[in-house]
């Protein structure tokens, strides 16, 4: 189905109801108990994707850094550590997620889910703070233990990263978009990758900053000039995302290219041309 000038919210509305599919060559029209399966389905797997990991990112968080310079000879002698933490592993794939929401459901979609995202940082941390002032059977009331060590790097953890959360991810959101009106739906590539970096530079200097001012818990030598090793504790987390990110653009390619046909949505220019119009 073809229609004419949209709306940008009545655009999006087109590509979530399942009363409404586009067109492909080869490819036969879907009952609506079927478009509403598979998109619904999609969004379901994305959405719990980005949110199981922000929940690895809260918990796994700041608890333990791993040494990006192991394997060069004299790197422990460095003034600075070549570092990231390991709940950053799972993040450039929420970076993933968003943009392919971004594209297949709209901007206003992938917004909501960044908001649920909050929501659950928020949620993990009640139950963090209420396991923590519940009484328990420790020696004497001692708040010690592998738990209030989890709490504690957590909560850390966590600070940093829904002030950096909500900065970045909403950045990367409105320049995914941004570019997509910008290019009328050309350039994938650009959009992906454009606003990734851009959104995780924000997130990349929010995190290091607030983990090392607020929760004290960043791999800092004390006898060392304290600004160079942030700026190389920012610098290694951004280059790390920014590999990630740049990996990520053929998955993004071709996962966008098979899921717009499966999910019989229209192609992304097809669908700028006429929002715009």
């Amino acid at each position: 189905m073809r229609s004419s000038a949209l709306s940008p919210e009545a655009a999006e509305d087109q590509q979530i109801l399942p009363t409404r599919q586009w067109s492909h060559e080869g490819l036969a029209a879907l009952s609506e108990a079927e478009l509403y399966r598979r998109r619904e389905g999609i969004f379901l797997l994305l959405a719990g994707l980005f949110l199981g990991s922000m929940v690895m990112l809260n918990i796994l968080g700041i608890s333990r850094f791993l040494n990006l310079a192991f394997f060069i000879e004299g790197a422990e002698d460095w003034s600075y550590k070549l570092a990231i933490a390991v709940g950053v592993l799972p993040y450039p794939l929420t970076f993933l997620c968003t943009d392919f929401i971004s594209e297949l459901y709209g901007r206003r979609r992938a917004s909501a889910v960044v908001w649920v995202g909050l929501l659950l940082n928020l949620w993990v941390a009640a139950i963090l703070w209420l396991g923590g002032i519940w009484p328990g059977f420790e020696p004497g009331g001692l708040q010690e233990g592998v738990f209030f060590d989890v709490r504690r790097l957590a909560f850390g953890a966590m600070t940093a990263s829904m002030v950096a959360y909500m900065a970045a991810q909403l950045v990367d959101v409105h320049v995914f978009h941004f570019w997509k009106r910008l290019t009328r739906g050309r350039h994938l590539w650009l959009r992906n990758n454009g606003s990734t970096l851009v959104s995780q530079l924000v997130d990349t200097i929010a995190v290091i900053l607030i983990t090392h001012y607020y929760a004290g818990a960043l791999p800092i030598d004390e006898k060392s000039a304290l600004m160079p090793q942030l700026i190389a504790l920012i610098a290694t987390g951004y280059v790390f995302k920014a590999v990630v990110a740049a990996l990520d653009t053929l998955p993004f390619y071709l996962g966008t290219a098979w899921l717009v046909r499966y999910l019989r949505l229209p192609p992304a220019a097809a669908d700028a041309q006429e929002t715009a119009a």
